[in-house]
C-alpha cells in the first residue's frame, strides 16, 4: 500500500507473500478509491422529521440509539431486536463476534446472517451427513476436481484456494489434474475444464444423482471406506437407481454419455473433491445438491486417512486434532428459535433470513421492531425486494453501519459512519475459519497474516470501528460484552468459558481484542505479527490420528428427508419447478420460457464496488446476458432496454450478448439497483433481481431460502 500525505493512493500485490505470491483482485486494488469515495460518510447521520439526514456525532448517536432500544425492549422484550451482519463484515474479525455478543447480552437470539440466503445447503448437508474429522483432500494435491456452479476465478472463493486461484489452477493443470465443471454458463473456470456439462439451470440434483447412479452401478466407489465408515448405502443405491444418465440427460438437456464421462472421470481420481457454489444453493433443492455432493465425495473416499499429514492444522485457529473417524450426523433443522410469522425455525445455517421481512411485518406482539445492519444492504440483497422495503418502512428503529447512503441506509433512522479496512488492523482468520466450515473454501495451508492500520481516518472525521459501536451500546445499557471465538473442529462458536470479556470501564484497543479472541490459536498472535508479509506456518507436522477405539459413528449417505426430496424431484418440471395449481406444464413454459440465473461480476463484491468508475469500466449496471441467438429470436439488440418478468414481479435490464451461455438462460448479477423509485436510472445503477423472487411460494422448508436462481422468466423489449 502506497501512502501520500496520509492517504492511500495505490495497491500492488506483495511478491514476498508466500500464499498470494503477488496476486491481488481488482476490488482490492481499488481500495484507495473506496476510501476516497465522494459519497463516503465521514460523520454518522440521523433522519430528521422532514425526511432529510443531518450529521450527528457518534457519541450522541449511541446515546439516542441505546435509549430507544431500552424503551422498546422494556415494552416488547429482547426478541423485538434483530441483528443482520452481512458479507462485508466477515473480513473484520471483531465485528460479528462483538455484535453477536451484544445481542446475547441483551437476551435476544434473533441473529440472522447471509449464510441463510447464500449457501445454506452447505451447513445443512454438513450436519445431516456428518463430518470426517480427518479432513478432506485439498486442491493443490488433487488429481481430479469437480465444480458445480462455481467460478472461483471471479468470486475468489469456493473450490480453488482464494490466494492466487488462477496460478493454482494453472499449476494443477500442468501436473495433470482433471477438471470437471457443471454450469449453464461456460465461465472463466469452465474454459479450463477437461469435462464440461452445460445443463438447463436447476438440474444439479438430477445430474448428481445420475453420477452417483453410474458410480454405484459400475462399482467405482471405495468399497472398503464405505463398509467401515458409511451408513445408508443401500437406501441411496435404491433411490438413485431410477436416475439413469438417460433420464437426467433428458431433463437437463445433456447426453447420457456426458454424464457417464463426468462420473467415471471423477471416480478415477485418487484424490479430489466435488464443490458447489452460490448459484446451485440459490436454485431449488440447494440442500439436496450439497448433500449429494458430500455423498459423492464420501462414496469415492475423498477424505484423509490415518497417518496422512494434515495440510492445514490451523494457524490463528486452535491446533487441529484430526482423527480417522466420523463426527456423527446431527439435526440440520428444527432446533432453537422459531419464527412467529411463518412455520420456519432455526437450521444449521441459522435463522431463515429469507423470511426476516415477514417477521418484521408480522402483526403479532412478538414481531421484530428493531434491526441493526452491519456490513450489509438488505434492500439490495434480500429476496422479494418489494416486501423488504415494506419491512424497512415498518421498523420502529433501523440502524445501519454503512460507509455511504446505500439502498438500505436511505430507510434508516441512524447511519453510523464506520472506519474502513485500511484504517483498522486486520487478520487473515476469516479465510482460515471458512476452511473449517466448508470443504475446499479457504486456505489449504496454515497461512496467517496480521496487518496494522495503514492510514488514519480523514482529518476531522468522526468514524468508528463496527465493534466500537456495540461496545458503546453495551456501556450505555449496562450489558457485559463478550466475544466468542471459533472452534476449529466444527466451525462454530467455542464454549462460553472461552469467551473474551471486554473491560467495560477501560476501552481496549482493537489489537487487545485480537489478542483476546485469538487466545487459543496454534500460532501465537505475537509470532504472526513478526511476519509482515504473512507466513505459512508449516514448521509442525500434524497427522490424522487413529479413530477412538470405541467409535462406531458413520457418515450418513441415506438421509430419509434428502432421499424423499430426491424422489420428489422426479415429479417436477425441468429446472426444479413444481407444477402450478391451475396451470398446465405447457402454459408454464409458454409464459416463462427463460430461466434467470445468478452470477458473479469480476469487479463487484455483492452491492459494493459497482459505483467505482475504475471497476465499473463505464458499465455500472448488471447486464442481462443472453445467447446471441435468443436475442435475435426476440428481436433485441445489444444495449436495448428489456423487461424481465417472473410470476411475482418485473424489472428492467440492459441486453448483452454472451455466446458462452446456454440458450434459454438469462444471466444477471444480484445486489444491483435500488428501490423502484430509482428504476429510471437502470443504466447507472442496474436492476435488482431480488425483486423477481417470491419468498413465500418456492422456498426450502428447512432454511427458508426461496428460489433465487433458475427463476422462470419472460423477456420482452421494454
Amino acid at each position: 500500500m502506497e501512502v501520500e500525505n496520509g492517504r492511500p493512493v495505490r495497491v500492488t500485490g506483495d511478491p514476498e507473500n508466500p500464499a498470494y505470491r503477488g496476486f491481488t483482485c481488482a476490488k482490492g486494488r481499488q481500495l484507495p478509491r473506496q476510501h476516497a469515495h465522494p459519497e463516503r460518510l465521514l460523520f454518522s447521520q440521523k433522519l430528521q422529521a422532514d425526511g432529510r439526514y443531518a450529521p450527528i456525532s457518534g457519541r450522541m448517536a449511541m446515546d439516542e440509539i441505546a435509549q430507544r432500544i431500552q424503551e422498546i425492549v422494556s415494552e416488547h422484550g429482547p426478541r423485538s431486536v434483530a441483528l443482520y451482519p452481512g458479507t462485508y463484515s466477515g473480513p473484520h474479525p471483531v465485528s460479528i463476534p462483538a455484535g453477536v455478543g451484544w445481542m446475547l447480552g441483551l437476551g435476544s437470539k434473533m441473529v440472522f446472517t447471509s449464510s441463510a440466503i447464500d449457501q445454506p445447503g452447505k451447513h445443512v448437508a454438513n450436519a445431516i451427513h456428518g463430518r470426517w474429522l480427518g479432513g478432506s483432500h485439498v486442491f493443490d494435491e488433487s488429481d481430479v476436481w469437480l465444480l458445480v456452479g462455481n467460478n472461483p476465478l471471479i468470486s475468489i472463493s469456493g473450490g480453488i484456494p482464494p490466494s492466487n486461484p488462477g496460478r493454482r489452477l494453472r499449476e494443477a493443470k500442468r501436473r495433470g489434474m482433471k477438471l470437471i465443471v457443471i454450469d449453464p454458463r461456460r465461465t472463466e473456470v469452465a474454459r479450463f475444464a477437461d469435462v464440461y456439462l452445460q445443463p438447463r439451470a436447476g438440474e444439479d440434483p438430477a445430474i448428481l444423482a445420475a453420477i452417483l447412479h453410474v458410480v454405484i452401478r459400475e462399482r467405482l466407489y471405495d468399497a472398503d471406506f464405505c463398509s467401515k465408515y458409511v451408513s445408508g448405502f443401500d437406501d441411496l443405491a435404491e433411490r438413485v437407481e431410477e436416475f439413469t444418465p438417460a433420464h437426467a440427460a433428458d431433463r437437463a438437456g445433456l447426453t447420457a454419455e456426458e454424464i457417464e464421462l463426468a462420473a467415471r472421470t471423477f471416480a478415477a481420481g485418487r484424490r479430489g473433491c466435488g464443490v458447489a457454489g452460490t448459484g446451485p444453493n440459490m436454485a431449488p433443492h440447494g440442500n439436496l445438491t450439497e448433500y449429494l455432493l458430500l455423498t459423492l465425495n464420501t462414496l469415492c473416499g475423498r477424505w484423509r486417512r490415518e497417518g496422512e499429514e494434515v495440510p492445514n492444522p490451523g494457524a490463528l485457529l486452535p491446533r487441529a486434532t484430526p482423527k480417522a473417524q466420523a463426527l456423527p450426523p446431527r439435526a440440520g433443522w428444527g432446533r432453537g428459535e422459531s419464527l412467529r410469522s411463518r412455520e420456519l425455525g432455526n437450521s444449521a445455517a441459522g435463522l431463515p433470513t429469507g423470511a426476516l421481512s415477514d417477521e418484521i411485518l408480522y402483526t403479532g406482539e412478538e414481531r421484530i421492531r428493531v434491526l441493526i445492519c452491519i456490513g450489509s444492504n438488505p434492500v439490495a440483497a434480500w429476496p422479494d425486494q418489494l416486501k423488504t422495503i415494506r419491512a424497512m418502512e415498518k421498523l420502529e428503529l433501523l440502524v445501519t453501519l454503512d460507509m455511504k447512503m446505500s439502498a438500505t441506509s436511505k430507510f434508516a433512522d441512524y447511519v453510523i459512519a464506520p472506519k474502513l479496512s485500511l484504517e483498522v488492523p486486520g487478520l487473515s482468520i476469516s479465510s482460515e475459519a471458512i476452511e473449517q466450515t466448508y470443504v475446499a473454501h479457504g486456505y489449504p495451508e496454515p497461512y496467517a497474516q496480521y496487518s496494522p492500520a495503514l492510514v488514519d481516518p480523514p482529518v476531522g472525521s468522526d468514524v468508528m470501528e463496527e465493534w466500537e459501536f456495540f461496545y458503546g451500546l453495551s456501556q450505555r445499557m449496562g450489558i457485559p460484552l463478550r466475544a466468542y471465538p471459533i472452534r476449529a473442529e466444527t466451525g462454530v462458536l467455542r464454549e462460553p468459558r472461552d469467551a473474551f470479556e471486554f473491560d467495560m470501564k477501560n476501552k481496549p484497543t482493537t489489537d487487545e481484542v485480537f489478542e483476546g479472541i485469538m487466545n487459543a490459536s496454534r500460532i501465537p498472535l505475537a509470532e504472526v505479527r513478526c511476519h509482515p508479509h504473512g507466513r505459512i506456518f508449516d514448521d509442525e507436522t500434524i497427522r490424522v490420528q487413529p479413530a477412538d477405539p470405541d467409535c462406531r459413528d458413520r457418515l450418513d449417505v441415506g438421509n430419509t428427508d434428502m432421499l424423499l426430496e430426491l424422489e420428489a424431484v422426479r415429479g417436477e418440471l425441468e429446472g426444479g419447478s413444481p407444477t402450478r395449481r391451475g396451470m398446465s406444464v405447457p402454459d408454464e413454459r409458454e409464459r416463462f420460457p427463460f430461466q434467470l440465473i445468478s452470477r458473479r461480476m469480476p469487479n463487484v463484491y455483492n452491492s459494493s464496488g459497482r459505483d467505482i468508475e475504475a471497476l465499473s469500466r463505464r458499465k455500472p449496471y448488471n447486464p442481462a446476458f443472453l445467447h446471441p441467438e435468443d436475442l435475435r429470436m426476440l428481436g433485441i439488440e445489444r444495449g436495448d432496454l428489456v423487461e424481465i418478468a417472473s410470476s411475482h414481479a418485473s424489472i428492467l435490464g440492459i441486453a448483452e450478448p454472451a455466446s458462452e451461455i446456454r440458450r434459454g438462460i438469462v444471466s444477471m448479477a444480484h445486489c444491483f439497483g435500488d428501490a423502484p423509485d430509482h428504476d429510471s436510472r437502470v443504466r447507472e445503477i442496474g436492476s435488482n433481481t431480488g425483486r423477481l423472487v417470491d419468498n413465500e411460494r418456492d422456498f426450502d422448508p428447512h432454511t427458508g431460502i426461496p428460489r433465487m436462481s433458475a427463476i422462470p422468466v419472460a423477456i420482452t423489449r421494454a
